[in-house]
C-alpha cells in the first residue's frame, strides 16, 4: 500500500512539474472602439478571441488586458497609457490598432505619424524593449458601412493613406503588421460582418481578423 501511496506522489509530482514548464504569457491590447469591441460582447472582442485562439493551440496565454475607449485619438491613448498606474512594467506580447478617430476628426495624417511612432515606442518599453513581441493591426474601413455610406471613397482613401503611414513605421522599427482592411471591405457583400449599430465590426469579422493573424503570433510568441 505505501508503494502505490509513494508512486502516486511521484505522479502528481511529476504532473505539477510539467505544469510548470509551460509557459504562462501576458497580453495587453491597446487601441480604441475596436479594440474593447463597441456593440459586441466581451467575449467577442477579437483580443479576447485572439487569446482563446492560442489557447486552443496549446499556448497558455492570460489576459488579455485592454486599454482602449471608444473614441479614442493617438494623443489620447498616448496619454492613457502615460496616466494607466496598474499597467504592468513588462508583457509577453503588446497589440496595437488606432487612428480611426483621428482621420474621423480630420487630423491630418502628419499630425498621426509622430503619435502613432511614440506609440510603437510605448509598446516596445511595454514589452521590456523587445519589438519582435509587438504587433499591429491596420484600420478597418468603415467607408463601406452604413454609417460611412454618405463619405464612403474619401473615408476609404483617406484609411489607405493612414494604413500606409503606419505600416511605414512598422517596417523601420521591425515590428509585424497586419492588414485586415480587406476584410473589412467584405461587409456589403455580408450583412453579419457588421454589428447592431451599423458601424463596427461584428464577432464574426472579429474572428476572421483572428484566423488571419494566429498562426504568426503563436510563433512570434514561441520562438
Amino acid at each position: 500500500m505505501r508503494y502505490f501511496s509513494a508512486l502516486l506522489l511521484l505522479l502528481l509530482a511529476a504532473c505539477s512539474a510539467d505544469d510548470s514548464d509551460q509557459p504562462s504569457y501576458s497580453y495587453l491590447a491597446l487601441g480604441d472602439s475596436y479594440t474593447i469591441g463597441q456593440s459586441v460582447v466581451e467575449e467577442q472582442r477579437w483580443p479576447e478571441q485572439l487569446a482563446a485562439a492560442l489557447r486552443e493551440q496549446g499556448t497558455e496565454i492570460r489576459g488579455p488586458v485592454i486599454v482602449a475607449k471608444t473614441g479614442w485619438t493617438t494623443e489620447r491613448l498616448i496619454s492613457a497609457i502615460e496616466n494607466n498606474g496598474n499597467l504592468g512594467e513588462q508583457y509577453d506580447l503588446v497589440s496595437l490598432l488606432i487612428g480611426v478617430n483621428n482621420q474621423f476628426g480630420g487630423r491630418p495624417v502628419s499630425t498621426f505619424i509622430p503619435e502613432f511612432e511614440k506609440l510603437l515606442q510605448m509598446a516596445t518599453t511595454l514589452t521590456g524593449g523587445n519589438a519582435e513581441r509587438v504587433f499591429v493591426l491596420s484600420i478597418p474601413d468603415y467607408g463601406v458601412t452604413l454609417f460611412g455610406s454618405n463619405r464612403g471613397p474619401n473615408i476609404s482613401a483617406e484609411i489607405d493613406i493612414y494604413n500606409t503611414a503606419s505600416k511605414t513605421l512598422c517596417d523601420q522599427y521591425g515590428i509585424a503588421y497586419f492588414d485586415i482592411t480587406p476584410i473589412s471591405r467584405k461587409a456589403p457583400n455580408d450583412p453579419e460582418l457588421t454589428a447592431s449599430d451599423g458601424l463596427h465590426p461584428s464577432g464574426k469579422m472579429y474572428a476572421q481578423w483572428v484566423d488571419l493573424i494566429r498562426e504568426d503570433i503563436s510563433k512570434l510568441l514561441n520562438r
